[in-house]
């Protein structure tokens, strides 16, 4: 539903707005003198290019996805193997004493401890199809020793917050898209999302322990937050050591020399444990052909809304006032371009898709604003719709403060993507 209020909103905004300047030129005289504002015959036009920008949107939308038909069915190839080699398992072992001491209120031995773990980890490689019937599922576990039937429980508002926050290690589909847009090096956004979707994790973490007075004092849960803030903080401190020409090169290798090791342990993976590496891969590569041909109505239908609501003007009103805003508090404001994909993120992860998208083919899939949007696509998550969707699996109606912490999660993994971008990207 709230999809529905987005995409009606864009076309009825971008209708009035358009309207508005078809007024404001028949009346140009009297808001020159009025108001100080200026309208010329492009206002008089609107119309032509809110037209046209529905022709072209189309367009766009099948050339983009029959070039990510070829990028998803090589990468859900992929993950496929890395499912069935068990990769997921290695990363359930991994981090499964951190997770028991999230979860006080839930036996040791719990069955929804191992759905949870394989959920977030599935998520980390961006096997959503994967990780969605393991969320699930996981929620169901976790109802069953819920006391309320209705409300949510602490390890449940715990789980959402974790999964919501989207700690990501391989950002498959933002690479996609960055591959379609013709980005020089689509991967160069990897250590970026990296960063910043752990920084998301964390403060969803904390804010979650600091309401359910979870001690987040303990030995392990230190260990491992220590052990990997530490990674993050070299990694920034690292590259503040470099100029911007060497922190092109640091990304570019370090991006595609991690994403190439982790396929080769895939494959490895998967030899070791005799699985048909070439029928799995294959498996997989059918479904990622299935999920790319069946985007093609959603993104056909977010890219025509966003492109008359962007020709209209009703995108640079909007981006004016955020920017004004900005510049008041004597913030560099470069990064506002990009801020609707990170708007959009928390409702919809379509309408967030088609804003990087947007942002992409009107700045360039390699300028600041391209890379700073990929890297707000693939550091905050759909909290509102997933909270929806797990939630309204068990019935739960009282969900306490899941969305609070969970915007919070977005909201730090918003401001860590800049400051990460800032670093990585941008040249004044």
């Amino acid at each position: 539903m709230t999809l529905n209020y987005i995409w009606v909103g864009f076309l009825l905004v971008g209708f009035v707005v358009g309207l508005i300047r078809v007024l404001g030129y028949y009346y140009r005289d009297f808001f020159a003198d009025a108001l100080q504002i200026t309208f010329s015959k492009a206002d008089l036009n609107v119309f032509k290019s809110m037209f046209d920008s529905t022709f072209t949107s189309a367009e766009t939308s099948i050339s983009i996805v029959i070039y990510l038909i070829g990028i998803m069915t090589l990468w859900l190839g992929i993950m496929r193997v890395a499912e069935r080699g068990g990769a997921i398992e290695i990363l359930s072992k991994l981090v499964n004493p951190f997770f028991c001491r999230l979860f006080p209120e839930l036996p040791k031995n719990h069955p929804a401890f191992g759905s949870m773990i394989m959920n977030i980890s599935a998520n980390m490689l961006s096997l959503d199809n994967a990780a969605t019937p393991m969320g699930l599922k996981a929620m169901e576990e976790l109802q069953e020793a819920n006391p309320k039937s209705d409300t949510a429980s602490n390890a449940q508002i715990m789980f959402l917050v974790l999964n919501t926050s989207g700690l990501t290690v391989i950002p498959v589909t933002v690479m996609a898209y960055r591959a379609a847009e013709g980005a020089a090096n689509p991967s160069d956004i990897f250590v970026p999302i990296l960063i910043a979707t752990y920084f998301s994790t964390v403060a969803g973490l904390v804010a979650v322990a600091i309401r359910q007075r979870i001690n987040l004092m303990n030995a392990v849960v230190l260990g491992y937050l220590g052990g990997g803030t530490a990674i993050i903080a070299s990694i920034i401190y690292f590259v503040n050591q470099m100029d911007q020409e060497q922190i092109g090169v640091f990304t570019t290798f370090s991006g595609t020399f991690i994403i190439m090791s982790v396929i080769t342990f895939f494959m490895v993976l998967a030899v070791k444990k005799r699985i048909n590496v070439y029928e799995a891969f294959i498996e997989g590569a059918k479904e990622g052909f299935q999920v790319a041909v069946t985007i093609i109505p959603y993104l056909v239908a977010m890219l025509f809304a966003i492109g008359i609501f962007r020709a209209s003007g009703a995108m640079d009103i909007l981006l004016d006032a955020i920017r004004f805003i900005v510049v008041g508090i004597g913030v560099n404001a470069d990064f506002v371009e990009a801020l609707p994909t990170a708007m959009m993120k928390p409702l919809s992860g379509s309408g967030a898709r088609g804003m990087m998208i947007e942002a992409m083919q009107t700045y360039g899939a390699d300028s600041f604003t391209g890379r700073l949007a990929s890297t707000f696509q693939g550091s905050t998550e759909t909290t509102f719709y997933t909270l929806a969707v797990y939630y309204g699996a068990v019935n739960i109606q009282k969900t306490r403060y899941t969305v609070t912490c969970g915007l919070i999660a977005d909201l730090a993994g918003i401001i860590a993507a800049i400051f990460i971008c800032y670093q990585f990207f941008y040249t004044a």
